[in-house]
């Protein structure tokens, strides 16, 4: 096989080897370790990591929320890097090249939802970090048709939000249908809900935030917010519209009954507790109407990164070193962190 560029023997980055509680000694989720590497196939592309995101599907990933797929997993999946080895049938990059690596890995590209542009459903979807190994390490390699052309200007940490957070929140934002200029309440206020409503403002909508945490709520304001309470605080007005971030199914009722009528409720979250029993009158009459959102297509992630070059949302982030990927796990855990987390190469 011929490949353009150079591979390294190997690279070192984390594993979860034992999932659990994260911040257990005894036996720690992730684990750091060197592994092999090899050429990249003939679609594929080898990054050196500048930067990866700390998403809370890693979270779950790594304390067993989410069934490991593939043993000894690299998690990440908000990977910036430039390409270093390029596979004899990729197209549209070349070494030298920076690039973003996602969430949605691969697909069949066959299936009836892959035919109709919902290849987000794919039975067969593949996703980076959860089937194969992610960005918490020095290399990753992709199958470039998944991946994105990025920028050389922006700060790779800055950039790497935008590769899930962002281009999640995109999708639940549009699952959400919110009207032109209509009242959007988001619960949870992380990495993709402070991205979601920067897109939201910037269209002309109103937000409300509802979070249990102070340094969020303050940061909703900042951004822009014109009201931020606690996740359980009745709304000032109906919403139009709302999008659950937090992975707490609790929220889901009191999502529903600060709805007016006609609104929907779009559930980001790829993991979710159970939610408790809906009254119909309360939560769902009215036509009120309750969402899943399930990855993501490429389609939604070209056109979130280019709406986001267009407005530039301000990513609000916490940089860790590489080797304190389980020090940044244990800090989302305990919503210790305001924004994003984002482990940076060493």
């Amino acid at each position: 096989m011929n490949t353009a560029g150079t591979v390294p023997a190997a690279t070192e980055g984390w594993v979860v080897e034992h999932p659990g509680p994260i911040g257990a000694a005894h036996p720690a989720p992730l684990v750091w370790e060197r592994r092999s590497l090899a050429a990249p196939g003939p679609h594929e592309i080898l990054l050196e990591v500048e930067a990866c995101g700390v998403c809370r599907t890693d979270l779950h990933l790594a304390e067993g929320d989410l069934r490991p797929r593939t043993a000894r997993c690299t998690p990440g999946h908000e990977v910036v890097g430039h390409v270093r080895a390029a596979g004899t049938a990729v197209e549209g990059f070349t070494v030298g090249d920076r690039a973003g690596v996602a969430w949605l890995a691969g697909t069949c590209g066959s299936c009836a939802y892959c035919r109709s542009g919902r290849e987000n459903l794919c039975p067969d979807s593949r996703y980076t970090g959860w089937d194969r190994h992610g960005g918490y390490a020095g290399h990753v390699t992709a199958d470039a048709r998944f991946a994105y052309r990025l920028p050389e200007g922006p700060p790779a940490e800055e950039l790497a939000p935008l590769l899930c957070a962002g281009i999640i929140g995109y999708r639940a934002l549009e699952r959400a249908e919110l009207p032109v200029g209509g009242l959007l309440g988001i619960y949870g206020f992380g990495a993709s809900a402070h991205l979601t409503a920067q897109v939201a403002l910037a269209r002309g909508a109103r937000v409300h935030v509802f979070t249990r945490g102070a340094n969020a709520r303050h940061l909703a304001l900042q951004l822009g917010a014109g009201f931020a309470g606690d996740s359980f605080d009745p709304p000032p007005a109906p919403l139009d519209a709302a999008i659950l971030f937090a992975p707490v199914g609790e929220l889901v009722p009191v999502a529903l009954a600060a709805l007016d009528r006609g609104g929907t409720l779009s559930v980001a979250g790829i993991h979710l507790s159970d939610i408790p029993a809906l009254n119909y009158q309360r939560h769902l009459f009215q036509e009120r109407t309750l969402r899943s959102v399930t990855a993501n297509t490429r389609a939604d992630g070209l056109a979130f990164l280019a709406e986001a070059a267009r407005t530039r949302p301000a990513v609000h982030v916490t940089r860790y070193p590489l080797r304190q990927a389980d020090s940044a796990l244990a800090d989302l855990a305990a919503d210790r962190v305001t924004g994003v987390a984002v482990l940076v190469a060493e």
